[in-house]
């Protein structure tokens, strides 16, 4: 495939930003606001630098870099992801989005394009959550959105994300003044790995994102009596553990009532009280993470979720609760930019698949605020969050160069 962007350049780019904070042979460890981060951020901006981009860092600990194009008052086109990991995750999850990015609009300054429009390449902080518990930061941040109390959550060393914050040069007491007007956004593209096998599975190097799953978050508390493991009769029994294998048993049918629907559902984490071979378990919690693009049918499975909690600690003589541990609601893409992105895959001789995204993106967040696109790019065996997560530099390429003749095509139009 001929490509207007360098390749070269965008894969020699993500090989050294993959030096930061590596883990091993292949994984990263670049946690939000860390010294690694930190490091990594200032290799982007070097880079954005360098492309001939205005770059700050503002109050959430987000990146930007800005083009202006010759309309200075219209709508911006943002493009961005995140390239902050995991522990112990990949060199891709996150920063072909951003690396991405920055080549695209490298590339169409290279080529002469002054654009009608401003243009915006962001490296939102905090996507994944892991340090401070809540991810989503610097997207949620920009748009307002963020819950009382987020700046005093703190990290497993009592680390607060205000002193994170606070070290990484920001400055905590003015983030309203890091907000965006959203009438100054026109649109949002985010190209990112697709975290699954579907791809993989279709032999298609890139698809197109039809939207965004909204994940349901609970906590179901089922209590009983403990007792010898030995010497109480099983009918007289009421072993929470029991009845939370029957309840996930239950959920995992639910999630599959209608074949074919993207559904899905996890228990990701179980702990059992008080623990031992020889004691019957008297107290088990467990979470649940439900999703689907659906909302009405999400919602419905959620409710028979929970009668089927109800029932089953009856059943078993347990008490039972279920706290709320919150959400998003699914985001659709926009009908426009998906088009778009159809019709340029046919000028490279591709037709992407169309998928739906499981897993939430700083895309999820920003379609509250404007026209949203996403872009997939092929995963090895779908693995991701693991030092085995791997992306081709062929297929980066390809998902970079849609993501450039996309961004050509919004940022043409002025309102």
């Amino acid at each position: 495939m001929d490509l207007t962007i360098n390749s070269d350049r965008l894969s020699g780019r993500l090989a050294e930003l993959s030096e930061i904070g590596r883990v091993g042979e292949t994984g990263v460890c670049r946690l939000a606001l860390s010294e690694e981060y930190k490091d990594g951020m200032q290799l982007v901006r070097k880079w954005m630098d360098e492309a001939g981009l205005e770059t700050r860092f503002d109050n959430f600990g987000n990146l930007i870099g800005r083009l202006e194009g010759k309309n200075q008052g219209q709508p911006a086109v943002m493009l961005g992801s995140h390239i902050d990991s995991q522990p112990s995750g990949g060199r891709f999850d996150g920063t072909i989005g951003v690396l991405g990015a920055l080549e695209a609009v490298q590339t169409m300054r290279e080529n002469g394009i002054q654009p009608e429009v401003p243009v915006e390449v962001v490296s939102f902080c905090d996507e994944e959550g892991h340090r401070f518990g809540v991810g989503l930061f610097g997207s949620r941040g920009i748009l307002g959105s963020l819950e009382p109390g987020e700046l005093e959550r703190a990290d497993e060393d009592g680390v607060t994300r205000r002193e994170a914050l606070t070290d990484f040069g920001a400055d905590p007491g003015k983030l309203q003044e890091s907000e965006y007007d959203t009438r100054k956004i026109s649109s949002y593209i985010e190209m990112h790995i697709e975290q699954g096998p579907n791809l993989q599975e279709q032999d298609e190097p890139i698809g197109i994102v039809s939207g965004i799953a909204g994940p349901r978050w609970l906590t179901v508390t089922l209590t009983g009596t403990s007792g010898h493991a030995g010497t109480v009769p099983m009918p007289m029994r009421k072993d929470a553990l029991t009845g939370a294998a029957e309840i996930i048993t239950a959920f995992n049918s639910i999630v599959q009532t209608e074949a074919g629907a993207p559904t899905v559902g996890t228990v990701g984490d179980l702990k059992v009280y008080p623990g031992g071979r020889s004691i019957i378990p008297e107290k088990v919690e467990f979470t649940i993470d439900l999703r689907d693009s659906d909302l009405a049918r999400r919602d419905e499975y959620e409710q028979q979720l929970r009668e089927a909690v109800k029932d089953i600690s009856e059943k078993h003589g347990l008490r039972h609760d279920i706290s709320d541990d919150g959400g998003t609601t699914p985001k659709e893409a926009s009908r426009e930019i998906m088009d778009i992105m159809s019709e340029e895959s046919r000028t490279m001789n591709l037709t992407p698949p169309v998928l739906m995204s499981g897993a939430f993106h700083d895309a999820s967040h920003m379609a509250d605020a404007c026209g949203m696109g996403m872009i997939f790019v092929r995963s090895k065996d779908g693995i991701s969050h693991h030092p085995d997560e791997y992306s081709n530099d062929e297929d980066i390429a390809i998902g970079t160069e849609l993501l450039y003749k996309t961004m050509l095509r919004l940022v043409e139009r002025t309102s």
